[in-house]
């Protein structure tokens, strides 16, 4: 019974909405999803949940929470019912949309899924019913041995029968008997007399002025222009006698007589044979007879002038002797001789040519020995076309072209190797020497035979010992603080990579690591700028983009001249524009590459605290324990080496300032937490009594409204502020301001607040939106200790006086004062910072909090205003128009002004005082009118008139002693309104 009920309930909480009418749930993940569409609101990043009671629900916190605690809660306290079902279904939950492929068995049941489907793959191919042969049993004795695993139907699918393919077996039925018919009538023979067969008609058919030619009554075989009597097929076929057959009548037995008889049958059909096809060529030459005819007259006219072209030609032959003897041989021979010695010529250049080739090796020996890359590189390149072009097939040179090749593979190790060794030497020397680029013109060969042979890598290699270097740069400095430090371990805390630092490393000893880091660094990074500026120059001279000759390489401390031996011709340029720009593209990348590491490199010295605070259980991290003159000094650090890194490669890095950005924050956090605690302390513990004014706060107060600056530092009016006296006010140009201790403090820090962002102009935006943070904390304590009576448990007031409120307004209003100093100074703070850290979330707090001060500043002076109303209001229900005069209740009433205006008189300006006041006055007005129609007195200059007369007379009195409202106001011509018209 426990278990049902349980699963009744269980079903009760997420079957339906308790909030929605007619709106029912088969899943619960309909029910989450109809919580999230219906019940749930989000505010920026934040889900708050609306699941309750006037769209409130109780275990949600009021501001939010993110996606995933949304989620939990749902699960957690909307649809789970005991601990173990609530358990059991954040499983499932978590399952589901962490892995929404995989099934869940408590949301789908014995719903079919894909893994249904799911089967031996070897089975599978081979055949579906029989399982996997995975042993001797089961290979031997077959697949009854195993269980087997049924492969369940999808219910997806339809069950597929032979009904399905009616229709296409119907259609293709047609087209393939219409196939077959088509093969068959190709299929049959197509020869001369099959096609008579068919067609009897082209019998008929016969060529006009030609003869016919009856040849069917010879065998074909005769006819084949291959008869070969050696094939036994054939013979066989012309001599049918020759092969052996059963006696037949009127044969011998022997056979010797049926044989010669058909051998003489066989001549005659031959015989026959013959006299048809001389029948048939006599008719032919019958039929052509005039042409035979018309032939032999033609030709003794064709002999007759055949020997007259003979006579011609032989004539024509020795005038063409006799020319070529006169004028050809000797003109031929001139040209025989000119070709000859062009020959002879053309042989001497090859062996000049040969003999020049012959020395390339040795030559290419020296240049190295210079060392001249480009030219022993050029000369190879050279060489090599020669051998390719004018020296091809020559015998001597066949292996010259091979060991070029292997020459030049040498000299590109050489290069690498040189410039590995170049860069080794040239960042790990003393970064106190002057010289930036070391041995130019070494560097100026290697690069250009780099740059000639296309290999790019060198670039690479460079920014690689570049990273090396900075790394080792990092892990000296550090080393080199730790060991001079007094305040570190003496075993030291630094890792391979030389950024992780101890714990126990002092302050100061930390930022003088990052300072002498920073500043080393940036010699390297000049270094590696003054080497960047070589290799572009000779970049722009291999693309011909520049004129040869000296120019000024290195730094602007050491200049270095740099002679480039490249020629300033076009055509001696060997890089081509794509070339050229994928080369500038890579230096570029080099320089912001290296920059980039070094940022990131300091940015783990700042972040290193960080992983030793979440490694091990240690002290306080050392930025929680900085004051904002320390961080401010990090912070010039850190924008130094930003801005020099920024001019070296022309980008901004951010890994540096990102880091700075973290502890900076911590610092901002631990700073208002350290100041929101010292406010809830000190409002606690303020008794809200008039304080007195140090004079540091009137020189602040001053300064900010003279300069609009919070800055805290010492000035030379602040020499003397220790020997003034306290004032009892706080001037504010012409308006004194009497504030209580806290109020103090809070412009204090306020402006330390302020002095703070200017120093951290980075945390500028994210301070604005701390101190709107801590305003609206002073605002709401002090709402809570004056208007709601806070004050009464925490400080040991007795009881919440005018004063007290006053008091309470008077601070409000020096905050309203405030607050435009306050939003000028973050405004232009944060819009001076890059796009990516602006926020405009502060400045608006500081808006909203303006609004809400001024609403509490109203809310006390409606206070104040009460309290006096609901005495005087007292009073005159008291009130009756007899003797004597005046009466106890309107000499109460004159008391109660009277104390009021001592209460708020030195407090409150005279101009707030006298609306007080004003508004007094014309409440006790109102009253007395309703009171005198309620009595029903008149003025009609009776007795009871001249009681009220009087009563007013004194009323007036009283207030004109305590000078509040201008005398107009208290005159007796403005008391006629009192009086009933009708």
């Amino acid at each position: 019974m426990a278990k049902v009920s349980r699963s009744s309930e269980h079903k009760h909480t997420w079957n339906h909405c308790s909030y929605c009418n007619n709106v029912e749930f088969k899943a619960q993940q309909d029910f989450t999803r109809h919580l999230r569409e219906r019940h749930c609101t989000r505010e920026g990043g934040s889900f708050v949940c609306r699941y309750g009671y006037n769209g409130v629900c109780s275990s949600l916190p009021v501001e939010g929470v993110n996606d995933e605690d949304y989620e939990e809660h749902v699960y957690k306290h909307h649809v789970a019912v005991d601990s173990s079902t609530r358990r059991g279904h954040l499983r499932q939950f978590m399952a589901t949309h962490h892995s929404s492929e995989t099934p869940s068995i408590v949301a789908d049941g014995q719903q079919w899924t894909l893994y249904c489907a799911s089967q031996n793959l070897p089975a599978v191919l081979n055949d579906p019913n029989r399982g996997k042969q995975r042993d001797f049993f089961t290979k031997l004795w077959g697949d009854g041995f195993v269980d087997k695993v049924d492969v369940s139907p999808s219910p997806h699918l339809p069950e597929i029968t032979l009904q399905h393919f009616d229709s296409y077996i119907k259609k293709i039925a047609r087209r393939y008997r219409k196939h077959v018919r088509m093969n068959t009538n190709s299929a049959k023979p197509s020869s001369h007399n099959e096609l008579l067969q068919h067609f009897p008609n082209l019998r008929a058919v016969r060529h006009i002025g030609r003869p016919h030619f009856d040849i069917s009554g010879i065998p074909k075989i005769f006819l084949q222009p291959s008869l070969e009597l050696s094939n036994p097929e054939t013979f066989n076929a012309v001599f049918p006698f020759s092969t052996k057959e059963p006696l037949s009548p009127g044969i011998n037995k022997d056979g010797s007589c049926s044989s010669h008889q058909s051998g003489k049958l066989l001549q005659e059909k031959l015989s026959h044979y013959l006299d048809e096809v001389e029948v048939q060529i006599a008719q032919q030459v019958a039929h052509k007879s005039d042409a035979f005819f018309h032939a032999m007259t033609s030709h003794d006219a064709l002999s007759e002038q055949l020997m007259q072209t003979v006579g011609v030609v032989r004539a024509l032959r020795e005038k063409i002797r006799h020319i070529d003897k006169t004028l050809v041989e000797d003109s031929l021979n001139i040209l025989k001789l000119e070709r000859l010695r062009a020959n002879h010529t053309f042989v001497t250049y090859k062996l000049k040519l040969m003999a020049t080739v012959h020395q390339t090796q040795p030559t290419i020996q020296l240049l190295l020995s210079t060392p001249d890359y480009v030219a022993a590189l050029e000369l190879i390149a050279t060489t090599q076309e020669i051998l390719l072009q004018e020296l091809a097939g020559i015998h001597s040179f066949r292996h010259l072209s091979s060991q070029l090749l292997e020459m030049e593979r040498l000299i590109d190790k050489m290069l690498t190797s040189e410039f590995e060794r170049y860069a080794t030497a040239d960042l790990n020397r003393p970064l106190t020497e002057v010289q930036q680029v070391l041995a130019a013109d070494k560097l100026i060969s290697i690069i250009f035979g780099m740059l000639r042979q296309k290999h790019l890598h060198f670039i690479d290699t460079y920014k690689d010992e570049a990273f090396t270097a900075i790394k080792t740069v990092v892990k000296q400095m550090v080393i080199e603080v730790l060991a001079a430090s007094d305040t570190g371990d003496s075993e030291l805390g630094v890792t391979g990579h030389g950024d992780t630092m101890q714990h126990g490393m002092a302050l100061p000893d930390w930022l003088n690591v990052l300072q002498n880091t920073t500043h080393t660094l940036m010699k390297l990074i000049k270094r590696v700028k003054a080497v960047h500026d070589v290799m572009r120059q000779a970049a722009d001279v291999s693309a011909g983009k520049m004129p040869s000759g000296s120019s000024s390489i290195g730094g602007d401390d050491a200049p270095t001249e740099i002679h480039v031996t490249v020629g300033s011709d076009p055509s001696d340029s060997f890089l081509s524009e794509e070339e050229h720009q994928k080369v500038c593209a890579k230096l570029q990348e080099l320089l912001t590459s290296v920059c980039d590491f070094a940022h990131e490199r300091v940015a783990q010295l700042v972040s290193a605290q960080d992983r030793n605070q979440v490694s091990q259980s240690q002290p306080p991290l050392l930025m929680e324990k900085a004051t904002a003159s320390e961080v401010c000094e990090l912070s010039k650090v850190i924008d130094a080496f930003t801005e020099q890194c920024e001019r070296v490669c022309g980008r901004t890095s951010t890994a540096l300032k990102s880091a700075f950005k973290v502890q900076a924050s911590r610092f901002v956090q631990r700073f208002h937490q350290d100041r929101k605690n010292k406010l809830n302390l000190i409002l606690d513990s303020e008794r809200w009594k008039q304080a007195e004014v140090p004079a540091e706060f009137q020189d602040l107060v001053n300064h900010i409204t003279e300069t609009g600056n919070f800055s805290l530092e010492k000035r030379d009016a602040e020499g003397d502020s220790g020997s003034r006296r306290p004032a009892s006010f706080l001037f504010v140009g012409e308006e004194k301001y009497a504030v209580v201790g806290t109020v103090l403090l809070m412009l204090k820090m306020v402006a330390e607040y302020c002095a703070c962002a200017e120093d951290l102009s980075l945390m500028a935006h994210n301070l604005c939106r701390h101190l709107a943070e801590l305003l609206q904390l002073f605002n709401s304590k002090c709402c809570q200790l004056v208007l709601g009576a806070g004050a009464l448990q925490v400080a040991g007031l007795k009881t919440i006086t005018s004063t007290n409120l006053a008091l309470s307004s008077r601070a409000l209003q020096l905050l309203l004062w405030l607050l435009p100093y306050v939003r000028t100074h973050f405004q232009g703070l944060i819009e001076n910072q890059n796009q990516s850290y602006r926020s405009a979330g502060g400045v608006n707090a500081l808006d909203a909090v303006k609004k809400n001060v001024q609403s509490h500043v109203k809310e006390v002076d409606e206070k104040v205003l009460s309290i006096i109303s609901i005495l005087v209001i007292g009073q005159l229900a008291q009130w009756e128009a007899r003797p004597p005069v005046p009466s106890q209740p309107f000499r109460n009433i004159s008391r109660h002004l009277t104390k009021l205006h001592e209460a708020i008189a030195n407090i409150l300006p005279p101009d707030q005082v006298s609306n007080v006041y004003m508004l007094v006055h014309r409440g006790f007005k109102e009253k007395l009118r309703e009171q005198l129609a309620k009595m029903g007195i008149v003025n009609n200059g009776g007795p009871q008139h001249g009681i009220v007369t009087s009563e007013l007379t004194f009323y007036l009195e009283a207030l004109k002693s305590l000078k509040v409202l201008p005398p107009e106001e208290l005159e007796d011509e403005t008391m006629k309104d009192i009086w009933d018209t009708r």
